[in-house]
């Protein structure tokens, strides 16, 4: 029934009220206290006073008295309580649904509304009582009615829900139904007249409110555990790809735990197979809600996968993101016998469709996208959550150089054309991703939109490889270049400082001549260090690996670098906590970090920073790097940085390959980044280098971790000098370069030796046919007209398995003792050497000899 209207009747009167009434009471006291002493006065002071001013006392009694009685006629003034029951703010807090008591923080009060009687206990021999004291009897009231004593004592503001079997009055009749009530306390603003600051306590029956709430629990309990356990799977993702909500059936299916399942623990990925979650996170672009059916795999989580039907629906957010889908999941492992081959043909063509390594999709005759594949999202790197790619032009997803071939193909796909090229295209991403696109013409169906079908192969990873294979090529090709120019030209090297070093062995320093011989001999020994340079691009220079600690050799470089960098550049070094031990040529090593700081130094010509770093990169990290060529591995990092000039792309194209200089002309060979390249490729590492036009260049050097045997370390080798270099045994000296071997026959007969000489393999054996093959040393040339060195050494060893043998050379010695089967017994001098070096490397071996017969 409809409340009755508030009126003189049926008004709710406050139980008690004293607002203002004490107030009051003190000010007519006070007001006729004085009316009182004023009579005094006049009565016992009469005779002093002139009557004309008590006259005009009384008269101004009189005005004031007048306008107060006009003041209270015309509504100026209003009578203490004569109208306080009927107040707007009275009004709102008599006719409040819900208990409400006035109090001071001590619980004195001040004021009680008519609801607060009608609780049981409410009012005590006609006198209300304080909330406290009304829920005084019930202890499960205790804890939550302290609590709310306290912040009311102390202002400040504090609700409590609190449950009664039977309620504030109790079981009647045996009933232990619960009550509930909602006790709040909050403190009121200050009023004129108020001794102490005031606080508002309610109290409300909210049983109904609760009953409601458990009622609508109750039903979502059970609505959900319909869900639960439906005979269909359903699940619900975010626009991230993060399951939010799982059946139970699904989770059965799946084989997890549901009491175990936590959002976002699972994402689509993980119960998808393959791509396929990619066909999960789209939705319209115009915020339409649409059914999808896809046929797709899921799997398990033990990695088995089973075919389902996915009854999905998904919508975009006006801002265009993703909401979350909810998608219903039917089982299609088994089927009725008569639905049994459309079903497995189905379940056949779902996982053909997306499960195939390359992108599909159909394009209505507009070349707009109607539906795709799985893997289309990967290979075209589009994110779900992003926007709708439904009816997207495909045309925007390439790059724009290859639109204008594509919309020809679309348009030859519309118009049925049976042979259409593919269409070679990049994607607009700012990579190298490449894909090479197949289109054909789709029979027109009516109600379908599709027209145009497209297969799209990502050729990124062949373009890389085509690429690697070209740039290995023309590096290979101009390696085999420089190296067999190096070797030829070590054969002149070899002539100009042996024979220099036979003539400086005739001309003392104070010969007018030996300043002229001595600087053909620096002259050919510089050229001798850019046939070494030239090797080491080709990687056929002679390594000596050694067991290296990376950190400790950088800082024994520091004092010489920062002599090569000069004072307006600064030098700094950082190192890894305990890097790893590598395997490579100390020497060779030192030269490419010298080079790099040398060319960090030439960039900076207004001086800057270089910094050298050296730190471990895991496994797991190299993996992670987008380095062209270099596989996962545990590796040792060097990093040169430098802050300077930086190089433009084209530049960076070509600083490995030599004679590639960006220096001026007359000021570098253009060897110095080639031999770095050589050398790190030779040792079997990796180098990249990274820049950015004025900001600077970074080179990584990337070196396999070396993993130290037993009883490994570094070593040092440091050759004994050889002072007494005579001798007398017989050597026979193959060489096929004259110069090369009458420089070699002279050095060696000038020290004692009996030498004979071969231009060749063929004429060796006649040699030593004649001599009964009786030598005891052999020094050949690996790489001769008609009959080369090792063939000659197989030769040989048939009758003299035990004769030594010095194999000289101008390539790499590991090259050399490829071809040779008993590598072991054969020493190794490298092109070019001089006088001393021929001499000492002969004593050497003849000493070996001699100490082993002993």
């Amino acid at each position: 029934m409809a409340p009755l209207p508030l009126d003189e009747d049926n008004y709710p009167n406050p139980l008690l009220s004293r607002a203002r009434g004490s107030t009051g009471l003190w000010r007519v006291v006070a007001l006729a206290a004085f009316f009182i002493l004023v009579a005094v006065l006049l009565s016992t002071m009469g005779d002093h006073i002139p009557p004309d001013l008590i006259l005009i006392f009384l008269g101004l009694l009189a005005v004031v008295g007048v306008f107060c009685l006009f003041g209270i006629a015309a509504g100026l003034f209003r009578l203490g309580g004569s109208e306080e029951g009927t107040s707007l703010s009275r009004v709102v807090v008599d006719s409040l649904p819900f208990g409400a008591v006035v109090t001071d923080r001590d619980g004195k009060i001040s004021y009680v509304n008519a609801h607060y009687g009608e609780f049981a206990g409410g009012v005590s021999d006609g006198v209300p009582v304080s909330v406290p004291r009304l829920f005084a009897g019930q202890p499960e009231a205790s804890e939550a009615i302290y609590r709310i004593s306290r912040a009311a004592r102390d202002g400040r503001p504090a609700s409590e829900d609190v449950r009664i079997v039977g309620g504030l009055g109790g079981s009647a009749g045996g009933s232990a139904k619960p009550s509930w009530y909602r006790v709040s306390v909050r403190a009121l603003p200050e009023i004129d007249g108020s001794g102490k600051p005031l606080v508002l306590w309610s109290v409300e029956d909210i049983t109904r409110d609760r009953e409601r709430q458990d009622n609508a629990f109750l039903e979502l309990q059970r609505a959900i555990d319909y869900l639960d356990h439906a005979p269909a799977g359903f699940f619900s993702a975010d626009a991230k790809g993060r399951i939010q909500y799982l059946n139970s059936t699904l989770a059965d299916w799946l084989g997890y735990d549901l009491a175990e399942f936590e959002s976002d623990a699972i994402r689509l990925d993980d119960v998808v197979r393959g791509d396929g979650a990619s066909l999960l996170m789209r939705g319209r672009s115009d915020g339409e809600i649409r059914t999808e059916i896809i046929d797709i795999d899921l799997v398990r989580r033990n990695g088995t996968s089973f075919p389902v039907r996915l009854m999905h629906r998904a919508a975009r957010l006006a801002d265009g993101e993703l909401g979350e889908t909810r998608t219903l999941v039917l089982d299609r492992r088994h089927g009725a016998d008569k639905e049994e081959a459309l079903r497995a043909s189905e379940v056949r063509f779902s996982r053909f469709f997306n499960d195939t390594p390359f992108a599909i999709a159909t394009l209505d005759k507009a070349g707009r996208i109607v539906r795709t594949n799985a893997p289309f999202s990967r290979i075209f790197g589009w994110a779900g959550g992003e926007a709708s790619i439904d009816l997207k032009p495909m045309a925007d997803l390439i790059g724009e150089a290859s639109r204008e071939g594509f919309g020809k193909a679309v348009a030859a796909a519309v118009s049925e054309r049976s042979e259409i090229e593919p269409v070679d295209a990049t994607l607009p991403n700012g990579g190298d991703q490449a894909v090479r696109l197949y289109v054909s013409g789709s029979e027109e169906v009516e109600g379908s939109d599709e027209r145009v079908n497209v297969y799209a192969l990502d050729m990124t990873e062949q373009r890389k490889l085509e690429a690697q294979f070209a740039q290995g090529q023309k590096m290979q090709a101009v390696g085999q270049l420089a190296g067999g120019v190096a070797h030829d030209f070590n054969n002149v090297l070899t002539a100009i400082i042996g024979f220099s070093d036979l003539l400086l062995l005739k001309h003392k320093p104070g010969d007018p001549s030996f300043a002229d011989l001595m600087s053909i001999k620096n002259s050919a020994n510089r050229a001798a260090g850019l046939t070494r340079q030239l090797l080491a691009f080709s990687r056929r220079q002679t390594l000596r690996p050694q067991v290296l600690e990376i950190p400790g050799h950088v800082d024994d470089l520091t004092v010489l670098l920062k002599r090569l960098i000069g004072e307006q550049i600064t030098l700094g070094v950082e190192h890894g906590r305990s890097v790893w031990p590598v395997k490579a040529d100390l020497v060779q090593l030192e030269q490419v970090v010298v080079n790099l700081v040398v060319n960090a130094r030439d960039a900076m010509p207004n001086g800057g920073s270089i910094t050298i770093r050296t730190r471990n990169v895991t496994e797991s990290e190299a993996a992670g790097l987008t380095y062209t060529g270099m596989p996962p591995a545990e590796y040792v990092l060097i990093e040169v940085e430098d802050t300077g000039t930086g190089m433009p792309p084209e530049v960076l194209e070509k600083i490995f390959e030599p004679f590639f200089s960006t220096k001026e002309l007359g000021k570098g060979t253009g060897l110095g980044l080639s031999t770095v390249y050589g050398i790190i490729k030779q040792t079997g590492g990796f180098i990249y280098p990274d820049s950015v036009v004025g900001k600077g260049t970074n080179f990584r050097i990337f070196l396999p971790r070396h993993i130290p045997t037993e009883g490994e370390a570094p070593v040092k080798v440091v050759a004994a000098p050889v002072k007494d270099l005579t001798g007398h045994e017989r050597i026979l000296i193959v060489e096929d370069e004259d110069s090369v071997r009458a420089f070699s026959a002279r050095a060696l007969r000038a020290t004692g030796y009996e030498v004979f000489e071969a231009d060749g393999g063929e004429e060796a054996l006649d040699v030593l046919d004649e001599l009964d093959y009786k030598i005891d040393l052999m020094i050949s040339d690996v790489v001769m007209p008609e009959m080369d060195g090792p063939t000659l050494l197989t030769k040989v060893r048939q009758r003299m398995p035990e004769l030594k043998v010095i194999f000289v050379s101008g390539y790499a010695e590991e090259n050399v003792r490829q071809d040779i089967a008993d590598n072991q017994s054969v020493e190794f001098l490298p092109k070019p050497y001089s006088l001393d070096q021929i001499n000492s490397k002969v004593k050497d071996v003849l000493g070996k000899i001699d100490n082993s017969s002993e």
